[in-house]
Formats: C-alpha cells, structure tokens, sequence
C-alpha cells in the first residue's frame, strides 16, 4: 500500500512577507540577509499559519531549527531561490512568491558575495507589516528571538542577478 502526503493549503499561511537586512559592517558583520515569514491573518490564525509553514518546509525538505542547508551546491535545483534586479528582491518557494526591496547595502553585499543566508520563519510575526519601516529594535527582538531561529528553516542561497 502507498501513501502521499497530503498537500499543504498555502492559503492557511495567509499573508507572507520578506525583510531584507544586512549585518553590521563595522563589526566585520556584513552578510545580506533574507527573512520570509507571515502576518498570522491565514483564515483559520496565527496557529494554522505555524503549522502551514512547518509543513510547506517539510515537503520542500529544508529542515527547522539548527541545520544550515547549502543552497548554493545545487542552486539550479535547489527549492528555494532569489533573483535579484537592482534593488528588487524575488523570492520563489514552490507555489509561492514574495518580493521585497532591499537597501542599497545588502545589494552591495549580495553582489560581492553572491549569496545571502536565508530564514523562514514558521512563527509570524504580525508587528512588520509590509510598508511600514521595521526598527532595528523591532528586527532584532523578533530574529534574535531563540525561539523564532529554532523554529525557523535556515539556509544559504545563490542570488541571482537579472541582467540587463
């Protein structure tokens, strides 16, 4: 007897979002970084968002918590990709796509490098909105939440860049 997985309703996510940051250059911090999470305005809550999230990751194998995935081995096949055109950030996911502007240094950063290290959150975070600034202090009491990083997939990705 065989079994399938059962697909994951995407809409439960409800509304997903992208922040892009850099690190601190000053401290020899500075990584472009990508973060996707949602607002927990899914039909059914924040709960059926957590649980949509966990099971979207699970069947597109990057795993929760601790383990950093190297994107960048396989990236013409890997899950998960960023194409980037001048300060325009797409981020695909199978069945799923969000864009984001980022600042001109993570582009900077992310051009040298090639590559930007890549979090989606499972928990959601309703504070950011899209539009509305997010604060440093805002940033880093969410992605420097334990919690939120042991909940979260990991992953370094290649950035693409669209040329003109």
């Amino acid at each position: 007897m065989t079994s399938t997985q059962a697909e994951i309703d995407r809409s439960q996510l409800g509304t997903l979002s992208v922040l892009a940051w850099i690190g601190d250059p000053s401290d020899g911090h500075d990584i472009p970084y990508l973060l996707a999470y949602t607002l927990g305005d899914g039909p059914k809550g924040p709960e059926a968002g957590e649980a949509a999230a966990r099971g979207l990751l699970e069947e597109i194998g990057l795993p929760i918590g601790d383990v950093v995935m190297d994107g960048t081995l396989k990236a013409s096949t890997f899950p998960v990709r960023i194409l980037l055109a001048d300060n325009q950030i797409a981020l695909t996911l199978p069945g799923l796509n969000a864009t984001c502007t980022a600042p001109d240094e993570w582009v900077a950063a992310a051009v040298e490098s090639g590559q930007a290290y890549f979090l989606f959150a499972t928990r959601a975070w309703p504070e950011a909105v899209p539009g509305r600034p997010v604060t440093a202090e805002l940033l880093q009491k969410f992605a420097g939440d334990e919690e939120v990083l042991t909940s979260s997939a990991h992953c370094v990705l290649s950035v693409q860049r669209l040329q003109k």
